[in-house]
């Protein structure tokens, strides 16, 4: 949900004399607000053309008296404007960085977090925009959902060591999930869980964030603790795909825990950037390319492969609705 601003309601006692000043009352009001001086309705020409004393003196005075920027108005492009967004996985490694950047940027959005446990909320600041829930439990996550604009999944089942490998005597280390917390049960049912509470609730946008590598079931990632864990993502990311609700579906190369903004990057399709040098990219461009995603229309109803060029390389990507323009893939 949006938060609001108090604006002072200013309102003229006479449509002649007053006319000019009661004008440049309007914007102060609108200057007072920073966020309001970057949107089109408060531009210096849509104000002149929509405020001048031409079209004043024209209204009746009961019309007149609300015509200038009103506390409704203000807030109703606040309203436009600023989006309630709950990243869920909001204390995974990527899914924190996320989270900090919303907040970074409380003038466009109203971040929320969903955890696991209360040990996760209070590592990342406690704070009362922290929900606890378990994704695997749909009933658990209606309250972080309910009232949101996007959703951010970023919740993926994690592999753990078996902690008998002893590097000394070579081999390869083996892997398990936990019980109850299998790519299955998290990757395919708990996202399915987000999509479908999200859809009730009637979110407008929903970006998930998978892997590259689905295509090939011999993967890999797939054997590491029989999980299958790119086929579960799949499923999950097709799902969305099919449930109508406007998605962006982005899977991420090689996660790397670098400086984000520094780098090239790649958009491609059907894991063709595996095939490539260029198959890595830092967790804080994958955040950043989240948030980003929810800023224009090009990035809506797509899938695609995201990687980067190695730093020093290329040139740093700052053009996102040009990044998302490349991108034809539906799925």
């Amino acid at each position: 949900m949006a938060t609001l601003t108090r604006v002072t309601f200013i309102s003229a006692s006479s449509p002649s004399g007053s006319i000019g000043h009661s004008r440049n009352k309007c914007r102060q009001v609108a200057s007072s607000i920073p966020f309001l001086n970057s949107l089109p309705e408060f531009s210096s020409h849509a104000f002149r053309a929509r405020y001048s004393p031409s079209s004043l003196t024209s209204l009746p005075r009961t019309r007149y008296r609300r015509s200038c920027v009103s506390k409704t108005e203000a807030v109703k492009v606040l309203s436009m404007a600023k989006s309630t967004v709950l990243v869920t996985g909001a204390g995974g490694r990527t899914g924190q960085i996320v989270y900090k950047k919303l907040k970074e940027r409380s003038e466009q959005y109203a971040a929320r977090g969903l955890v696991r446990t209360e040990e996760s909320k209070q590592k990342i600041g406690g704070a009362d925009d922290l929900f606890i829930g378990d994704i695997r439990d749909s009933n658990s996550i209606i309250p972080a959902i309910q009232g949101i604009d996007a959703l951010l999944i970023l919740t993926s089942a994690v592999p753990k060591m078996k902690p008998d490998f002893d590097p000394a005597k070579g081999g390869r280390p083996e892997f398990y999930f936990e019980e109850g917390a299998y790519p299955e049960q998290v990757d395919w049912i708990g996202q399915k869980n987000q999509i479908d509470a999200a859809k009730a609730a009637g979110v407008k946008q929903i970006v998930l964030v998978g892997s590259m590598g689905g295509t090939n079931l011999n993967h890999p990632l797939n054997s590491l603790g029989n999980g299958n864990i790119l086929v579960w993502k799949r499923k999950a990311e097709q799902y969305l795909a099919d449930s109508g609700i406007p998605y962006t579906i982005i899977r991420a190369g090689g996660l790397q825990d670098k400086e984000g903004g520094i780098r090239e990057l790649l958009v491609g399709k059907d894991d063709e950037l595996l095939q490539t040098e260029t198959r890595t990219i830092a967790r804080a461009d994958v955040a950043e390319v989240c948030i980003q995603a929810l800023q224009f229309e090009e990035a809506k109803f797509k899938a695609f492969d995201l990687a980067s060029k190695p730093e020093g390389t290329g040139t740093p990507t700052k053009d996102f609705k040009a990044l998302f323009s490349q991108i034809t893939t539906r799925f």
